[in-house]
């Protein structure tokens, strides 16, 4: 059986080339939707190397627009770890240091979870503010969502063959067993990831070669996690680099500035 289409596959020569045109998709995305019918911008993020790429090149991207188009995103996470802001492994702490206080989103405009609660409670809170901040949706509609993909497969906190792979009702749930630390953690579910307008994985590495092509390319009796992110009628897309591209034989679009 034919594997599911793997969405618009990108693949750039450098991980700083991919950065570059990853920021110039996310503002012209954001100038798209704020002159559309709900004029608001909404993104959300996820961890791990895809901070430090966005804090390079995103605030100079964003930049033409002005503040008043800033003033009109709204900004998720897609999980996080319950840990303190300021601890290393706080996705929105890391957010908050390299690239929020380049890029003015009103703090009343970016939804974070509460690291004080008990997970799931945390889980709740999050997913109330989410209600709240898209209301009118039965289940969140994020324009663009940007996601990760882990050498097992996992995307945001959605690891292979855990239960959390079944949950339909939930927009956000706790995860207290991740087998990557730290344990107790907060993740959007698959509804709401292909729920989205538009969704991108981001891949670089050859560490992430393997992987990729058993996701894009293999037809797997139990799916990976990053496999079951087909937007309902939203598009995916994949920016990789050469490296992680590597063992593709799926036809894929080459980038390249020079």
């Amino acid at each position: 059986m034919a594997a599911p289409a793997p969405g618009l596959i990108s693949v750039f020569s450098s991980p700083q080339e991919l950065g570059a045109s990853l920021a110039q998709l996310v503002a012209q995305r954001a100038a798209c939707c704020l002159e559309g019918a709900r004029g608001r911008f909404a993104l959300g993020l996820s961890g791990g190397s895809l901070v430090s790429m966005l804090a390079r090149e995103l605030p100079a991207a964003a930049a033409p627009a002005g503040p008043a188009s800033l003033a009109r995103w709204t900004l998720g996470f897609c999980d996080e770890r319950l840990v303190p802001f300021e601890h290393a492994e706080s996705t929105y702490g890391l957010y908050r240091t390299q690239l929020l206080s380049r890029l003015p989103i009103p703090d009343g405009q970016v939804i974070t979870i509460n690291p004080t609660l008990p997970v799931e409670a945390a889980a709740e809170d999050y997913a109330q503010k989410l209600r709240q901040a898209f209301q009118g949706d039965a289940i969140p509609v994020f324009d663009l969502l940007i996601l990760g993909v882990g050498p097992d497969g996992h995307t945001c906190s959605l690891f292979p063959d855990h239960p959390l792979l079944q949950e339909r009702e939930k927009i956000v749930a706790p995860i207290s067993d991740s087998p990557k630390p730290p344990p107790e953690r907060v993740t959007l579910t698959l509804p709401v990831l292909n729920a989205a307008r538009t969704v991108i994985f981001v891949a670089t590495g050859e560490g992430k070669a393997a992987v990729l092509k058993r996701i894009l390319e293999d037809r797997e009796e139990r799916p990976l996690p990053a496999a079951l992110v087909q937007p309902h009628t939203g598009t995916l897309r994949w920016f990789l680099d050469e490296a992680a591209a590597r063992l593709l034989s799926v036809p894929f679009e080459k980038h390249s500035t020079l």
